[in-house]
């Protein structure tokens, strides 16, 4: 009987405390922001502005636009879910080397960013952004660029938008997907605040749609990338495979330099 109790108080924890967390502290397993000091003075070795944009709920959301000498367009560049513009900048401004200028910003509680975080905030956000460069730039010069969880948030954008080109970079078929594999043995359905159903935005986005996924991805199965493709109802669609290529390191690859060069030439 003893025994019994213990095997029964083991099976207990091992659903219990995973079910908990996943309800009560979902968005600190889903969001890594880093904070910045509001005065932390970024140094890039490519020109830059760094600027501010305020929301209708008061947020204030930074972001930084990298300047190329003779810009072919504009890439709209949505990040991941951990870090800040400090990291970002850097993997962004290499971007300008093909040509363009370069816009990225930092989510809310990310960085010098302030307001409170949602899924609609996420979304609303992406938008005012995208407002914002089409006063510099016309649509058909812009190309949205998102990346991991930045990619759903670039999908949802492009389903309502018609900018030149979507880029997706490690993407999901949905977050459900994600931490079903994770946590196969929850009712994840029931438990997820948080949806970003990139696999129903995807289905209204009128414009040419590329995917860079690596094989041996750990945080984002290429698998569920692969669905995300699948789903794309499109003609214009082109999966780029990297062997071997993790979550973040598909910038170690030839492949994917070769393959981002041919779609920004």
């Amino acid at each position: 009987m003893r025994r019994f109790k213990r095997f029964g108080l083991f099976i207990f924890a091992i659903v219990f405390i995973p079910l908990v967390m996943i309800s009560l502290l979902q968005e600190k397993l889903i969001f890594l922001p880093t904070q910045l000091p509001q005065d932390y003075e970024y140094s890039f070795n490519r020109e830059f502005d760094e600027f501010f944009l305020r929301s209708e709920d008061g947020a204030q959301l930074n972001a930084l636009h990298f300047k190329a000498e003779k810009p072919k367009g504009l890439i709209l560049y949505f990040h991941g879910n951990a870090g800040d513009l400090s990291r970002w900048g850097l993997i962004t401004s290499k971007l300008v080397d093909f040509g363009y200028d370069v816009l990225v910003m930092d989510y809310r509680s990310y960085g010098k960013s302030t307001g409170r975080l949602s899924e609609r905030t996420l979304y609303s956000d992406a938008e005012m952004f995208f407002e914002h460069a089409l006063k510099s730039y016309d649509e058909e010069q812009i190309i949205v660029y998102g990346r991991s969880l930045g990619a759903s948030i670039a999908t949802n954008l492009t389903s309502k938008n018609q900018p030149h080109k979507l880029i997706l970079e490690t993407p999901f078929y949905n977050l459900e997907d994600v931490a079903k594999e994770r946590f196969p043995l929850l009712p994840i359905n029931q438990l997820l605040r948080y949806k970003m159903e990139s696999n129903e935005f995807i289905q209204n986005v009128k414009i040419p749609i590329r995917i860079f996924h690596g094989t041996a991805d750990r945080v984002v199965s290429y698998e569920s990338g692969k669905r995300l493709y699948d789903a794309i109802p499109l003609s214009d669609k082109k999966l780029y495979t990297i062997e071997e290529g993790g979550h973040n390191n598909l910038d170690e690859f030839e492949a994917y330099w070769e393959a981002l060069r041919s779609e920004l030439k």
